[in-house]
């Protein structure tokens, strides 16, 4: 009897309780923190990175997870700091990052332009890497510089709590914002 009536308990009523007051108090964390359009479909979400290559959006840090932020492969690549395959992979992502931005062999990339978070799915990147593409973006949509300023602001999440972390730019919000200024 005791069985039945924990399993009950434990497996029917608290589980309703908990969804039930995550619904309430959490919407839109419990269900996703999903970013749906004006025609009401998904467009992603804010806590998911996406790939973006074309010159007119920001580009988000590279993603270890299966083929590009793949949700269902979520994770690092293992590589350490031993690693000639890591190694390689940065230099020519660094390569890659000075031309599509148009910098010098001695400009200094950010670190999060050319490695890939701990989950591969990180959708921030650093306000440095940020400043550093908007040239590319403000010449590939001919929109004023000061715009896209006033985008990156509005898309940065500060610190968490005020004291933990950096502020991080949502890569695929400032993109949407992009998108609908014309």
């Amino acid at each position: 009897m005791s069985t039945f009536v924990l399993a009950v308990v434990c497996c029917g009523l608290y589980p309703l309780i908990v969804f039930g007051i995550s619904q309430l108090l959490f919407r839109e964390q419990a269900n996703g923190s999903l970013i749906v359009s004006a025609d009401g479909s998904v467009r992603g979400s804010k806590l998911l990175g996406q790939s973006f290559s074309d010159p007119k959006y920001f580009h988000p840090r590279p993603s270890a997870a299966g083929n590009g932020y793949d949700a269902t492969s979520s994770g690092g690549s293992n590589l350490g700091p031993t690693s000639r395959k890591l190694d390689d992979a940065i230099k020519e992502r660094i390569a890659t990052y000075r031309e599509e931005n148009s910098l010098s062999e001695t400009d200094p990339v950010p670190a999060d332009a050319v490695t890939a978070s701990g989950s591969g799915l990180d959708p921030h990147i650093s306000l440095q890497n940020a400043e550093l593409q908007i040239p590319r973006v403000v010449k590939a949509r001919g929109v004023a510089e000061e715009r896209v300023r006033e985008l990156i602001r509005q898309n940065t999440n500060g610190r968490d709590f005020g004291v933990f972390g950096e502020p991080g730019v949502n890569v695929l919000q400032l993109n949407r914002a992009l998108d609908q200024l014309h």
